[in-house]
């Protein structure tokens, strides 16, 4: 499952995906990189937007993320191609397909893990969580990579409704 991932390894698969990435992307030293993302615990509430790029698959577009409790609670389509896919489907399909930004992280350790040709992880300076994910599982294969770019990433504080 890949958007309903726990959050409570999250810093320790960030860490080993950076360690293994040796720090690519990461806009600093490998060592700043892996003390970013371990410092990083996804907070109960959170939103982000996820573009998502490569890759044959439905998860194509523009994607407004809201996570509770370490799961997809909403998904909003803010392109074309992104209302298409979002549209007539359950939350229980979104969960599936959407990730969170530990399901991200939990994506590339696995393919890190996999022996994937590329596994880039680029996480923010300031907080350590996910802005850039990309993944090409094999070089010479057409449409199998995942590529993800994270922004306005935020926490949301209140209730959930």
């Amino acid at each position: 499952m890949r958007g309903g991932r726990s959050g409570a390894g999250l810093a320790a698969v960030a860490g080993l995906v950076l360690a293994a990435a040796a720090g690519c992307g990461s806009g600093g030293s490998p060592t700043e990189a892996i003390t970013s993302a371990a410092a990083w615990a996804p907070p109960p509430r959170y939103a982000f937007t996820l573009y998502s790029s490569c890759g044959e698959r439905w998860l194509i577009g523009r994607f407004g993320v809201t996570v509770v409790n370490g799961e997809v609670s909403a998904v909003e389509g803010l392109d074309e191609p992104a209302r298409l896919a979002v549209k007539d489907r359950d939350l229980k399909f979104l969960r599936e397909v959407v990730p969170t930004l530990s399901g991200m992280a939990a994506e590339a350790a696995n393919a890190r893990a996999n022996g994937a040709d590329v596994v880039e992880v680029t996480v923010d300076k300031t907080d350590g969580h996910l802005t850039r994910v990309d993944i090409d599982p094999a070089k010479n294969a057409i449409d199998d990579e995942s590529c993800y770019t994270i922004t306005d990433y935020r926490v949301l504080t209140g209730t959930p409704t």
